[in-house]
């Protein structure tokens, strides 16, 4: 299944700043891992912004759930889902 999802990073200013770093260092390591594994099949930065559109192939929506909650800036983000299917005049087929 795939899905868009929107994930904006607000970070309160009162965060520790060697907190937040060894925060995006794990964030890091682990959407590569995903992006490895071909489960965060495309990530794009939205430029100007603390944010990205990325693009799961995951197989439930569970499995969506789990790996958004499980990222170690997920408290900090304010997420949108989209489940997408194929467009019936894509000349690309998933």
């Amino acid at each position: 299944m795939l899905y868009c999802v929107h994930m904006d990073v607000r970070v309160p200013p009162d965060t520790d700043p060697a907190l937040f770093d060894r925060l995006k260092t794990e964030e890091k390591a682990q959407s590569q891992a995903l992006q490895r594994s071909g489960k965060w099949r495309h990530l794009w930065r939205v430029a100007g912004r603390y944010a990205n559109i990325s693009v799961f192939d995951v197989a439930s929506h569970d499995e969506l759930h789990a790996i958004l909650s499980g990222l170690p800036l997920f408290p900090f983000m304010d997420i949108t889902v989209t489940p997408l299917s194929q467009h019936p005049s894509a000349i690309h087929q998933e």
